[in-house]
């Protein structure tokens, strides 16, 4: 398991690339679940995840690069 914090410190490029990555490692990893040959649920889960948690910090360099989360939407009351 990746923390976010590891994430954001990566740039938009390696950040799409490692979400190639994750994408087909889950769908692998649902191919192994389906014939019975995954060793551990925990992968798929964590893999998951960490797919997730690479949309989300994708999603945030798409607004103000310099705006954090919580500030994006402060400015949306306004």
């Amino acid at each position: 398991m990746t923390k976010v914090s590891e994430f954001r410190d990566l740039s938009d490029d390696n950040l799409r690339q490692r979400e190639l990555e994750l994408d087909d490692e889950v769908f692998r990893l649902r191919i192994q679940k389906s014939m019975g040959q995954l060793d551990s649920p925990r992968k798929l889960r964590e893999t998951r995840r960490d797919l997730a948690r690479v949309k989300t910090v994708l999603r945030e360099h798409e607004g103000d690069p310099g705006a954090a989360a919580g500030e994006a939407g402060d400015a949306a009351d306004e």
